[in-house]
């Protein structure tokens, strides 16, 4: 869970809810239609969840749209008490949205993000900047670090890129990432895969995949063609799986991270 800074920016509930304001304009739609408008928004952080997720007042949510769930989940979302479908232009999108019974966020509405579960909005934006995945938390840092550092990176012993020029990314609570040139990277040993995530930091990501035969699993790499400003030095240039390949930084072997990425990798090489 994230170490805040001081005890009086978060509150807490008694289902162990964590929450502060948010001074950002956050809107949330569904196709054209804004289902969200807030300029009062609070982050809220569910206990054993690494990241927030928003809540709104209900004056800042159009709840014409809103419809009691007609099967509600149960044991999702700590201390949800109402939960709401959201109908837009004949489409139901179920258990969208729900609320929290703690007094302090009783009048606010809470949203699913981008169809996780099969169901939320389909754009989430904070002021004029889209947001992908989930809420940012404001007290995460994301460093992209240009460096003379020499990085080797191998698969099953082969050299797949070599450079003096990384952009070292740090991000709280991940293991560092290192960003390559394309000139230092023999691109003819990968190939593009068409895979594409998001992330609320960095933006939107292009994968690629090991063309040899070792046993590793698929969009091992990836890169960011037009990132969020914040970290736009790694523009263009390819990361590697810290979890699933080697890496040499200055002639020292880096040890392959642990993760929660790290299973899911392995899950994909046996599949």
């Amino acid at each position: 869970m994230t170490t805040f800074p001081t005890a009086q920016a978060v509150r807490s509930t008694p289902e162990g809810l964590l929450w502060e304001p948010s001074e950002r304009w956050v809107r949330g739609r569904k196709g054209e239609v804004t289902v969200v408008d807030s300029r009062h928004p609070v982050l809220v952080w569910e206990p054993g969840v690494p990241v927030p997720l928003y809540a709104f007042p209900r004056a800042e949510v159009r709840e014409e749209l809103l419809r009691p769930a007609k099967n509600p989940p149960t044991g999702t979302h700590t201390g949800s008490q109402t939960f709401y479908d959201v109908e837009v232009d004949g489409e139901l999108l179920e258990n969208a949205a729900w609320t929290f019974p703690a007094a302090d966020l009783a009048d606010h509405i809470a949203f699913e993000w981008f169809r996780r579960v099969g169901r939320g909005l389909d754009h989430w934006y904070e002021e004029e900047e889209e947001i992908f995945i989930h809420p940012r938390d404001p007290h995460k840092r994301v460093d992209a670090i240009p460096s003379s550092r020499h990085l080797v990176v191998e698969i099953d012993g082969t050299v797949v890129a070599a450079t003096r020029r990384p952009v070292l990314l740090f991000e709280t609570g991940l293991p560092t990432r290192y960003y390559v040139p394309r000139d230092d990277v023999r691109l003819d040993l990968l190939e593009p895969t068409g895979h594409h995530t998001g992330c609320p930091y960095k933006g939107i990501a292009e994968y690629w995949s090991w063309r040899g035969e070792a046993d590793v699993p698929p969009n091992l790499v990836w890169s960011y063609p037009d990132p969020l400003p914040a970290v736009g030095a790694v523009q263009g240039l390819l990361a590697f799986y810290n979890e699933a390949v080697d890496i040499t930084l200055d002639g020292e072997r880096v040890e392959r991270p642990v993760t929660h990425f790290t299973r899911t990798l392995a899950e994909q090489v046996r599949s």
